[in-house]
This record gives structure tokens, sequence and C-alpha cells, in this order.
């Protein structure tokens, strides 16, 4: 058999399954997709891999959960293709990503501060009244406006994004604006204010929406932040395992003790 330069050792796919509870069929598939390197072959055809794959396999399991499956294999691939380079921008991507969820959240959280008090346009010498005296009474387009310290277009905008739903009164047809429109005109007031885009906007809106106005959202503002936190951690994760995978590939590291199963003959392919 021609034999892994990194190392003598032959492990069976069952041997890299059985330290992650996976399927040897997965293991193959990894393989095939690139996430690990080639493995070296028996005269009859059989796989043998090595401690290297070994490692590759650590590492990309340990990428998956801050990066998702599909960028965690684009990673390996990038490596194993000697294109370092494009893997470390992968993964500034996903740093990209958290980052940006990390600020919306920050957004949604000040929106809903601002909310709890008297909004006010910014402007000293427009300020606007209170507004939670009339929220829950319906409105027309131009009050709105004026409370918002905005045009009735500025409005109309929103409404062709999504952003609010205002119904139409039976008798004048003009818009009007129920407890839930104003609520989401002051939301989506207030995150403008902070510099969001409307396509950035409109999933924050629907959050609202879907649980059911404020109170239940504020309820799941620290369920998102333990996810990020989740995320943040398994980055970290991810990375460690990654740079002992290519500090082992640069040094050519041949460590058999860094597998937890024992040589054994090769299984058919």
């Amino acid at each position: 058999m021609a034999q892994n330069l990194q190392t003598g050792l032959r492990l069976r796919p069952v041997d890299l399954a059985r330290e992650h509870g996976l399927s040897t069929q997965a293991v193959r598939n990894y393989e095939d997709a690139g996430i690990l390197p080639a493995a070296d072959r028996t005269p009859a055809g059989y796989r043998a891999y090595t401690p290297r794959h070994a490692r590759a396999l650590r590492a990309f399991l340990a990428l998956v959960p801050g990066h998702g499956h599909q960028r965690a294999a684009a990673i390996l691939r990038a490596v194993h293709d000697g294109a370092v380079g494009e893997a470390f921008r992968l993964i500034d991507a996903s740093h990209a990503e958290l980052l940006e969820d990390r600020s919306t959240l920050r957004a949604v959280e000040d929106a809903l501060r601002d909310l709890d008090g008297a909004p006010r346009d910014r402007t000293a010498d427009r300020r606007s009244p209170p507004q939670d005296s009339s929220i829950g009474t319906d409105t027309f387009i131009g009050p709105l406006a004026a409370r918002l310290g905005i045009r009735p277009a500025t409005l109309r905008t929103w409404e062709r994004a999504g952003l609010v739903r205002p119904r139409r009164d039976p008798q004048t047809g003009y818009r009007l604006y129920d407890a839930a429109a104003q609520r989401d005109a002051r939301l989506t007031h207030q995150l403008r204010r902070g510099g969001y885009l409307l396509e950035q906007i409109v999933p924050l809106v629907e959050r609202v929406r879907h649980a059911g106005g404020l109170e239940p959202l504020r309820a799941t503002l620290d369920e998102w932040h333990g996810r990020l936190t989740d995320r943040g951690r398994a980055l970290l994760a991810g990375a460690a395992a990654l740079d002992a995978y290519l500090r082992a590939e640069q040094t050519g590291l041949a460590d058999q003790s860094d597998v937890t199963a024992p040589p054994a003959a090769a299984p058919p392919a």
C-alpha cells in the first residue's frame, strides 16, 4: 500500500466514524466532498485513513456549529486546495455576520427602550407630544405622520415595503392605522433613525408581529442573546480546531496518539 507520508498508521472508516457517532458512509461522503483529504488505497482498493484524516474530521465537525455545514465544508475544501486565504475569508464572513446580528439585536433593544417612553423627533424645534396616550386609538395617516415627525409619503413608502399595514376606512377609503400598525410605524421610525435600511427593518418588524407585540418580544431578547453567545463560542472552538489542523499540516505531524481507535485491517470501501 502507498502509505500517507504523514504517518504509517492505517485507519478504517469505522475508526474515524466511531469517535463522532457517525456512519462509515458519512466519512466516505466527507472524503468525496473534499472535506477530508483524499485517502490512500490498498492494492485491493480499500480506503486507508490516517491520523491526518482524523484531525481534518475533527476540524470540520468543530466548524459546523458556528459556520454551518455548507460554509464549514467550503473552509476545509479551500484548505485542501491550498487556498488558505480563501478559508480565512470564509471565516471572516461568519464573524462579520455574527457582528451584524449583534448590531441588529442592539438596534431592537434600543428601539424598544425608546418606545417605552415618549418618542420624540430629534429636531429641537419639532418636538412631538407623547404618543402613548393615543396608541390605542385608530388614526389616519396625517395625524400619525405628524406625531412621528415625518411626511405622509414616508408612511406610504413603509407600507409598500410591508413595514406598516393600515386598513381602509369603509366609508372614506382612507388609510386607518390601528394600534398594531402604529406600533410598527413607531418601531420602523426608531430603526430608520438608527441608520437601518428598510430591507433590514422588515425582518425585525415581522419578528414583533410573530411575537404578538413588544412585550412578548422583550421576553425573547435573552434567548436571542444566548444564541449569539453560543455561536460566538462555537466560532472560537472551530477556529481552535482548524488552527490545530493547519499547524499539523504545516509541520507534517505524524502523531499516532491523535486517534482513539487502534489500527485494524481495512474493510471494503
